[in-house]
């Protein structure tokens, strides 16, 4: 058969059923062949970030996977990749490569080694007799350790070559490591001994599924749990422990058990120093968990250090800890303060977030938006800048991956297609991105995939007709030139488009324009509510 056609059997092999991209790439029509679902995005990079949110939603179950041409499709592609990288978002990019006697040219493109630097693996095939090894490489990466893109780039002088069928190949194993005992022992007694622990759980919490153990270690030590933006609804948001999650915008609450920790559990996150994360006081004792050791004391200094899987890891810790304590520790005194503190830091805050204004607090929006739906059986997504430091303090999630968290890169555009992505992955949910009105100008034209893929999300999107988060940083270009005026009715383009569409500016309309729009997602149809908003860009920067 065409070695297009074998790489096409290995990925429904691996349990492949959705292909993003766009054409020309022969893989894709291939896929279509063997039953596989090509989904043709706009633009290439929205294609990724739905195979990012499909791997996500999924925990790499149903591998996101994503094929576009050669040249200036795979230069397109870059961000794309380069986000799933900064995530941790395992993604199989298949780039259709210049034919093997051009590739080196130095005008033409080479994703192999252009894109090394935003991959786990990066490998072009050079012969179509090592397909099954290639793609086993590549399935290998992505399912174990640190989880992240992987590329093999197809030459097109060998996608029609004739090779064997891959009847030998198999799905690769997935594989799990565990902390070392005596280290587990020591961070026992660490946290055992505390009088403040504090748990900052990641997105390596998610990845793991390790949501019981979690809540059984923060249970029996009566420890607060806080997150990062990915690990957000790793732990139940309403529970009395629950200090939020942080990112650029952080909740009072998390900030200052933080600052009063005298040790701080890291679990499954990177600790990675970035203005779009939670910044860690200094002179704490650290332990630090995590799966890559190339983490540890990368942005934190750690006294203690374990490395392995999250689920593995607080299993060990709960029984260590459980050894050495009579009974659960009483969780009441601890959540008593938690909601005091949280009280306190929300009495400047609900203001905006029940004004009655207009234009419209986007705080407002995002409230009311909170009440009106059902939070569990929710998937959220915030866009980068404003929509996601107004999203993300006050929005408390109950159920494990309802909220799709993300900062690192901070690409604008990124919610739709992780929204979309989620539809894919959670068909029975309801998908929402909320973004401004700079994201909508990066990736909108695919709402049109939206409609034409029949994916009925939800988009929120927040007008004040600015770029808002730059107006203090370009005060002369704004008066004399406007330069970060921005305008447009996108109500009416999601309704040229083919979706719902409605433009609401009077705070009583929030909710009802939010119940037609859920009607219109239910009859199958996607929906994006155009709130008009002021210049707020007032964040809990903490």
């Amino acid at each position: 058969m065409k070695m297009s056609a074998a790489i096409a059997q290995i990925l429904k092999r691996e349990g492949v059923d959705v292909i993003f991209g766009y054409p020309r790439n022969a893989v894709l029509e291939e896929a279509a062949s063997a039953g596989i679902r090509p989904v043709i995005v706009r633009q290439e990079r929205t294609g990724l970030h739905m195979a990012d949110a499909l791997s996500r939603l999924t925990r790499g179950k149903r591998m996101g996977v994503f094929a576009m041409q050669h040249g200036p499709g795979t230069e397109n592609a870059y961000g794309g990749v380069a986000q799933a990288y900064s995530e941790s978002v395992p993604v199989l990019v298949l780039p259709q490569g210049y034919a093997r006697r051009l590739a080196y040219v130095p005008d033409n493109y080479n994703a192999s080694l252009s894109m090394r630097d935003v991959t786990k693996h990066a490998e072009p095939i050079t012969d179509a007799a090592e397909i099954e090894n290639v793609m086993r490489r590549a399935f290998t990466q992505l399912r174990n350790g640190r989880l992240r893109p992987v590329l093999v780039e197809m030459p097109s002088d060998l996608l029609n070559a004739q090779t064997a069928e891959p009847v030998g190949y198999r799905p690769v194993p997935r594989t799990r490591s565990g902390p070392d005992p005596d280290a587990v022992r020591e961070a026992a007694r660490t946290l055992v001994g505390a009088e403040r622990p504090v748990i900052y759980a990641g997105q390596g919490v998610h990845w793991a599924e390790a949501y019981d153990e979690l809540q059984a270690l923060a249970e029996l030590l009566a420890a607060p749990v806080s997150t990062s933006l990915e690990g957000k609804s790793a732990f139940n948001e309403r529970h009395p422990l629950a200090l939020g999650a942080g990112g650029a915008a952080t909740p009072g609450q998390l900030r200052r058990f933080l600052d009063d920790a005298d040790v701080i559990l890291g679990i499954g996150c990177s600790f990675s120093e970035t203005a779009f994360g939670v910044r860690m006081p200094e002179g704490k004792r650290v332990i630090h968990a995590t799966l890559d050791a190339a983490d540890l004391n990368k942005s934190v200094i750690c006294e203690l250090a374990l490395t392995g899987d999250a689920k593995l890891t607080l299993a060990m810790l709960r029984d260590a800890c459980a050894g050495l304590i009579e009974g659960k520790r009483e969780i009441s005194r601890t959540a008593e303060k938690i909601a005091a503190v949280e009280k306190e830091w929300m009495r400047d805050w609900l203001p905006l977030l029940t004004s009655d204004e207009t234009p419209l607090s986007p705080y407002r929006v995002l409230w009311d938006l909170q009440s009106a739906v059902d939070v569990g059986e929710t998937i959220i997504t915030h866009d980068a800048g404003s929509p996601r430091d107004q999203l993300s303090p006050f929005w408390k999630t109950t159920k494990p991956m309802t909220y799709i968290g993300w900062g690192k890169s901070t690409q604008l555009g990124y919610g739709l297609g992780l929204a979309m992505g989620a539809k894919i992955a959670c068909p029975d949910k309801l998908c929402v991105n909320v973004w401004g009105d700079a994201a909508i100008g990066f990736t909108g034209m695919d709402f049109e995939t939206a409609v034409r893929e029949k994916l009925p999300i939800l988009s929120i999107l927040l007008n004040n007709s600015a770029m808002a988060i730059e107006l203090d940083q370009m005060p002369v270009a704004t008066e004399r030139f406007r330069s970060t005026d921005i305008s447009g009715d996108y109500a009416a383009f999601a309704r040229a488009l083919g979706g719902y569409g409605e433009r609401v500016s009077e705070p009583e309309e929030i909710k009802p324009a939010i119940a037609r729009a859920i009607a219109a997602i239910e009859n199958g149809q996607p929906a994006l509510l155009e709130f008009i908003t002021c210049k707020e860009t007032r964040a809990s920067r903490l």
